[in-house]
């Protein structure tokens, strides 16, 4: 009997430790402000008109191309007072903050001829709606250090009911562009602004690190087809903070590159935390790891998420091809309400850029816990479907209690998938119900 005890308080002692054992650190609680910029101007010292029918791409362009003089002399802010100002594509430049005051509002044009046109990312060999190239995001940063667009709560309106129909109609002409794009930039703050009706992606960073996103808002239509949120994408130390999200298809996805392409770039997303935010993915996910994750995805940490309103609420999407992992991923702290599917893990799901991708490229999907997880008004607790050739292991579920909307015998849905389970309601699947001890034991081999 003391042996016994002795072993049960040592593997209650270790629980709490594994569950917060990967490397994602205190990425949101580096204290990152935006530094004060010692020159300053307004867009409209560039000519700019901000009546919503003037369009001011030059001005953009112009007042950028100024501001670049200071870089090394601390920087400067971009000002962009109240109005309406009706753009194109433009870039950003290093030690540079945009600046959007209170009822200022930079207005995506609907003219596609204003979206320049550019190569697609080489992680992913193609555009995300279309073979070739695809139009550059409204607001664009490469190869940048020390960037900021900020606000007091200012808005950017992608206006994307063109591209949305133009998506579905068929006929587009290449990839739908995205709303902020950050490319293989460093030291990047996005905070205190509302973001609407992105085309497709609202903020995407990829190839950068340290990318804090702070207090935003970030919406499109439900009917928005495969509209995302936040996307970071082959980016490291990535901060997502005190923010509202509610988008056509998933909140926030977390990606790095797609088969081949991906696998070759070898870049992961790794080092990411995601706290206090409010998720709706309407026809998709609040949170999703996936589909498009070659490059790799771990060191994960998501706490105090509240998703509502979404067909489901976290999925880990993968499938053979990709190569690629996803790993030491820990989920705490999460409220859910009317969510379709709570727990999603499919490695069959998702499309390819071409044929030319490796059928023996299988993903590994590995150390997932979740736990401390509420949620109401759930339809189905949880799908794991691994496959034969690489089944999904070591997933931890603990204290987590789901009120299901129907009383239902399979709640969860299980194939090719072992872990470990205690507190969980509904019963998960045999296959999540192996002993601790020989789940940490697997764990430490």
């Amino acid at each position: 009997m003391p042996v016994a005890l002795f072993l049960l308080l040592a593997l209650s002692s270790l629980i709490p430790i594994y569950a917060r054992s990967n490397g994602a650190g205190n990425v949101c609680d580096l204290g990152r402000r935006p530094n004060t910029r010692p020159h300053s101007v307004s867009i409209l010292e560039f000519g700019a008109v901000g009546d919503g029918k003037t369009l001011n791409t030059i001005a953009f362009q112009n007042a950028v191309f100024y501001l670049k003089s200071f870089a090394d002399k601390g920087g400067a802010q971009l000002y962009v007072p109240p109005g309406r100002w009706l753009t194109g594509s433009f870039n950003l430049t290093s030690h540079l903050t945009l600046f959007l005051e209170k009822d200022a509002v930079i207005l995506a044009s609907q003219d596609p001829s204003h979206w320049y046109v550019v190569d697609p990312l080489p992680s992913y060999g193609r555009g995300i709606d279309l073979p070739g190239k695809r139009y550059m995001s409204l607001i664009n940063g490469y190869k940048l250090h020390d960037v900021v667009v900020t606000g007091d709560n200012g808005t950017i309106d992608g206006q994307g009911l063109l591209w949305w129909d133009r998506f579905n109609s068929q006929s587009l002409e290449h990839s739908r562009p995205h709303l902020v794009e950050f490319v293989s930039s460093r030291n990047v703050i996005v905070s205190n602004l509302t973001f609407l009706n992105a085309p497709a992606y609202t903020i995407h960073s990829v190839y950068c690190s340290h990318v804090y996103i702070h207090k935003v808002t970030a919406n499109t239509s439900p009917e928005s087809p495969y509209t995302i949120g936040i996307v970071p994408d082959s980016s490291d130390n990535v901060c997502i903070q005190d923010s509202s999200i509610s988008m056509g298809y998933d909140a926030i996805s977390l990606k790095s590159g797609w088969d081949e392409y991906g696998i070759s770039y070898a870049r992961p997303t790794a080092n990411v935390q995601i706290r206090n935010v409010y998720l709706r993915g309407a026809s998709g996910s609040s949170i999703s790891f996936g589909s498009e994750m070659s490059g790799g995805i771990s060191d994960v940490e998501v706490s105090g998420a509240h998703m509502h309103n979404s067909f489901s609420g976290l999925a880990f999407l993968t499938t053979k091809g990709r190569g690629g992992y996803m790993k030491e991923i820990d989920v705490s702290d999460v409220h859910m309400v009317n969510i379709g599917t709570a727990f999603l893990a499919n490695g069959s799901f998702g499309t390819h850029p071409d044929s030319e991708f490796d059928e023996n490229a299988f993903p590994l999907v590995s150390h997932i816990r979740l736990n401390d997880i509420v949620g109401e008004n759930i339809s189905v607790a949880g799908d794991f479907f691994g496959t034969k050739e690489s089944p999904f292991t070591s997933v931890l579920l603990l204290n987590i209690s789901l009120s299901m909307k129907n009383n239902s015998d399979d709640s969860w849905r299980c194939s090719y998938v072992d872990g470990s389970s205690e507190s969980v309601v509904p019963e998960p699947c045999p296959e999540l119900k192996i002993g601790f001890e020989s789940f940490y034991g697997r764990a430490e081999a």
